[in-house]
């Protein structure tokens, strides 16, 4: 085999198949080869890389193989003794007409491998990369364009201008005016901002490592800020498609714990089962994060837990899933509960603790936070699924939220991730979102404005529309638990979002069984 894959198969300490290796050999140049094998084990999240693994992902495997140039003989013969769907490699060569092509979806997993001790570069880097991305996003701004400079570059003479930079302090005047210090590649500058302005509003909610847009006047030593832009997330669009088919939202499961709704899931299970009308239609499940309870996750959780063990919760989980029909495709991400790492982005669930997820032929188990985009014929249709570990930061940190209590209505604390077109733009301000760097580029900014963005942790089900994008805050199937009754969160239990892809229409279906749960959470004891 060629040197360059084999120093990849060694330093990514990848184990293959012997028929593997003559699959890769096969591609017809080395970096294919090296390319596949780690966009393989990114999205399978697995070393060992079998036949089995190739068709568990063959989604994947197809779009690869399909569009790399080559010998296609050569390629279906190997792919007849892999015993792989020869349609594989064929697709390219014979394309089936638009309106005939079957509905698929693409997945884009986040980077989650890093593979060396961290040092200080690597932070550099990350954070000039997040920089880059959103300066990119915010160059688009009509707003900005005009006398738009670095920071390096502003004199000493007053002028008007606009500029982007990343918040590194902020601080309130005696006299009760903001001070904000940007910086961007290039330099550092303080903004006044006063409190009369109408952008103090805005600049009240910057939180550290925001990468915003000012236009202002003033000279180095200073700039009085006109108005301040986020990134932001506008979608103009609205995708819709041809066959009648729907989507379920689902997050907060919490197998295993000693309140999760058992007999209100199990209502969720039988109605997807069934010959209802708006059952049949559905093709697409999200799990949107803490599918089991989780063991450890808090001192004394053990007290509370119905299941100790987190294989057990997950043999648990993988026994309700084998009840949903197979004709769906069901995308599961982890949450703080499951068994991933919590920093963020979090890989998939671990195949160490939940094997029997890992041998669903319907499920798709993916990173959080994970875009999937949903295809029929050319359009697209992207759902940004991320559990949102961070919304608490932001409730917390923004006065609008603290004055609205957003935990009761988390899709409007939601919306300020797609504004900031970042889903944790304070680095470290909370264990659950000290994510690790690549050193290459920021894997938690928003690239591509979703279609939908779909959130968990909250254990509320809302809905908003922000700047054409659809959220969704998704439910729980977990009574008020001794923590949540202490905080005075209030969960509202077992409601079910449905989305219908060819009309839009939004329906929240509740499968809350009475003799478990009142309608504002409490469980019945029993």
């Amino acid at each position: 085999m060629n040197e360059e894959i084999l120093k990849t198969i060694r330093e990514r300490g990848l184990l293959l198949e012997k028929e593997i290796y003559e699959l890769v050999e096969n591609f017809g140049s080395p970096a294919m080869g090296k390319e596949f094998l780690e966009n393989l084990e990114k999205v399978s999240g697995q070393k060992f890389i079998t036949k089995n693994i190739l068709n568990k992902n063959y989604e994947y495997v197809r779009g690869a193989i399909s569009d790399m140039p080559g010998d296609k003989n050569v390629l279906e013969k190997v792919f007849v003794k892999l015993g792989l769907s020869v349609e594989v490699i064929k697709e390219k060569i014979v394309e089936q007409p638009v309106e005939n092509r079957k509905m698929d979806y693409q997945l884009f997993y986040s980077d989650t491998k890093f593979g060396k001790k961290l040092e200080v570069k690597d932070f550099v880097g990350h954070f000039r990369s997040r920089y880059q991305q959103l300066q990119k996003i915010l160059m688009q701004r009509p707003e900005l364009k005009e006398n738009l400079v670095s920071i390096g570059k502003i004199g000493s003479d007053r002028a008007t201008l606009a500029i982007i930079g990343i918040v590194t302090e902020k601080r309130i005047t005696k006299n009760k005016n903001l001070i904000i210090r940007l910086e961007d590649l290039t330099g550092e500058v303080n903004l006044l901002v006063k409190f009369d302005k109408e952008c103090f509003s805005k600049a009240e909610e910057l939180q550290l490592d925001d990468v915003v847009g000012v236009r202002a006047s003033g000279s180095r030593d200073i700039l009085f800020a006109h108005d301040i832009f986020f990134p932001d997330s506008f979608k103009f669009e609205k995708v819709r498609f041809e066959e009648d088919i729907s989507v379920a939202f689902l997050s907060d499961l919490h197998v295993g714990s000693g309140r999760h709704l058992r007999k209100s899931f199990e209502r969720f299970l039988e109605w997807v089962s069934s010959e209802d009308e708006q059952a049949k239609k559905i093709k697409y499940i999200f799990f949107v994060g803490d599918n089991v309870d989780g063991t450890g996750i808090f001192p004394g959780q053990e007290e509370w837990l119905e299941l100790k063990s987190m294989n057990v919760q997950y043999e648990k989980l993988a026994e309700y899933l084998k009840k949903i029909p197979s004709r769906i495709t069901m995308f599961m991400c982890p949450g703080q509960h499951d068994a991933s790492i919590v920093s963020e982005p979090q890989p998939i669930i671990s195949q160490k603790y939940a094997p029997e997820l890992h041998e669903l032929e319907n499920l798709v188990l993916v990173t959080n936070p994970c875009m999937v985009k949903l295809i029929e014929g050319e359009k697209e249709f992207k759902i940004l699924m991320y559990h949102g570990a961070s919304l608490h930061v932001l409730i917390n940190e923004i006065k609008e939220l603290r004055e609205i209590k957003a935990a009761t209505c988390p899709a409007k604390s939601a919306k300020h991730l797609l504004k900031r077109r970042h889903l944790a733009s304070s680095h470290g301000v909370s264990t659950s979102i000290v994510y690790t760097p690549n050193g290459k580029e920021d894997p938690l900014v928003i690239s591509e404005v979703p279609d939908v963005f779909t959130t968990g942790e909250m254990h509320r089900a809302d809905i908003e529309n922000y700047n054409g994008v659809l959220i969704i805050s998704n439910s729980c199937w977990q009574a008020q638990t001794p923590f949540e009754e202490k905080t005075g969160n209030f969960p509202n239990p077992c409601k079910v979002p449905i989305l219908n892809l060819k009309t839009r229409e939004l329906k929240i279906l509740d499968f809350r069984d009475d003799s478990e749960v009142d309608d504002s959470g409490t469980w019945r004891e029993k």
